[in-house]
């Protein structure tokens, strides 16, 4: 196992890290237990198999030296290598029974991962009732991305029985290297990705024109953490979706704007013009790309339409959105910035990691993710998952991110959020069950 540079995307979340804004993912597991001592069992099974995954091995360190006269980028960037005192004991925790998962999630997940060690850890809760227990797994989003925490993370539990991937005819190396008759080719190429980025700045500067937001989505940090879990049936999604078109995710998108509008309302900030804006993580991820710890993410930039009174009106106005998104493609328009991370030399991300975390609340207000989890059940040493919560990190200057999940049959919201700006995630959390009936009911019989 050999180490391998940070791609830029990488290196741009591991630079923007600080102690009040750790740049960790999060899932929380809740599995059924045979017995009180289903927890201690679980622990002691996770740090058997982490010490035989790769993956969960590998360290950052920095990257002062080049790679090479063609790779200048490589200049104070940072490396994936293999940790040569690696112990899983480090890494995997047991704690002491608790009645309330979640409220112990918000507490783990407000603390920064060893920058030293391997950046991920995994928690173990086992419950006061004797018949479950929880895992919180963190993985920093420099070693992983949504895809990859949950193939790491899937790595230690229970084999899966999953039909093997037909390998892919191995492509000639001549193939690979650049033919000098297509040298017009890569310069057009070239000016075509100044184009795009400018493109992508101009789209960026068009989405900070005034639109009200909420200050609860961006009061000013305390680096505190609060979690909450909502568990949608996903037959009801589909009762939603078959009665008015779109896509699932449009379905739970407008699920967000309204309970963002129901909670605001409650808490007396009012919804009367507040559109905040809602980065969409898209996913460019290919299978055996250059760099496949990387992470390869786009997005898409939208409205959520809180200020609208009708529920129908905003899953309409969603929909067109993500119709206009899909239609320019993950390439172009605001949401796309994460694209402009490659056309920055690794020590500008060093050097400018500060500022660049301190401008996200200038691009968006709210952070809601799909993380995709497998159909077939999940085990942990026999004891099945029953719910699993994914949780974003919070960019700095944000108060609330939503990551969301589809397991066996049904949708689990997983809520994050700075614990001082917004201590009633909870009420926020009901309203997100409350917009589900309200969009079911608004559909008719």
């Amino acid at each position: 196992m050999t180490s391998d540079l940070l791609a830029p995307l990488d290196l741009a979340f591991w630079n923007i890290e600080s102690a009040e804004h750790p740049m960790h993912l999060g899932a929380l597991g809740v599995f059924s237990a045979h017995s009180p001592t289903a927890g201690a069992h679980a622990a002691d099974l996770l740090a058997a198999r982490a010490a035989a995954v790769p993956g969960l091995r590998m360290r950052i360190r920095d990257a002062w030296q080049p790679r090479g006269l063609l790779r200048p980028f490589s200049f104070g960037g940072a490396a994936r290598e293999p940790a040569p005192d690696f112990d899983p004991l480090d890494h995997v925790r047991l704690h002491a029974p608790t009645a309330d998962f979640q409220a112990v999630a918000g507490r783990l997940m407000e603390r920064p991962l060893e920058r030293g060690r391997p950046p991920w850890e995994a928690h173990v809760l086992p419950g006061e009732d004797g018949v479950s227990f929880a895992v919180l797994f963190k993985f920093h989003h420099a070693l992983a991305d949504g895809l990859r925490a949950l193939t790491l993370a899937a790595a230690v539990l229970d084999p899966m029985d999953m039909p093997a991937r037909k390998p892919r005819p191995e492509e000639p190396r001549a193939a690979r290297l650049p033919d000098v008759r297509k040298l017009p080719d890569l310069l057009r190429g070239t000016l075509s990705e100044v184009g795009r980025a400018l493109d992508i700045g101009a789209s960026v500067a068009v989405s900070t024109l005034a639109t009200r937001s909420s200050a609860a989505l961006s009061a000013e940090p305390s680096g505190t953490r609060r979690t909450a879990g909502v568990v949608v049936d996903i037959d009801d999604v589909h009762v939603i979706r078959k009665a008015v078109g779109g896509t699932v995710n449009d379905v739970l998108i407008a699920v967000v704007a309204g309970a963002l509008r129901r909670w605001l309302d409650e808490r007396g900030d009012g919804s009367e013009g507040v559109a905040p804006r809602a980065l969409i993580p898209v996913s460019k991820r290919r299978p055996r790309t250059a760099h496949p710890q990387g992470n390869r993410l786009s997005g898409y930039l939208i409205r959520l339409p809180v200020d609208d009174p009708d529920p129908l009106r905003r899953l309409a106005t969603v929909r067109t959105a993500m119709d206009r998104n899909k239609d320019a493609g993950p390439n172009r328009g605001a949401g796309a910035v994460a694209l402009l991370a490659d056309h920055v030399p690794a020590l500008g991300h060093r050097l400018g990691g500060p500022l660049v975390g301190g401008a996200a609340r200038l691009w968006f207000d709210i952070l809601v993710t799909s993380v995709p989890l497998p159909g077939i059940a999940l085990k942990l040493g026999g004891h099945p998952v029953t719910e699993v919560y994914p949780f974003a990190p919070l960019a700095r200057g944000q108060s609330l991110a939503i990551a969301v999940s589809t397991y066996r049959g049904r949708v689990h919201y997983g809520l994050v959020a700075d614990a001082k700006a917004v201590p009633d995630l909870d009420v926020l959390a009901k309203a997100v069950s409350e917009e589900v009936e309200t969009l079911i009911t608004a559909c008719g019989p």
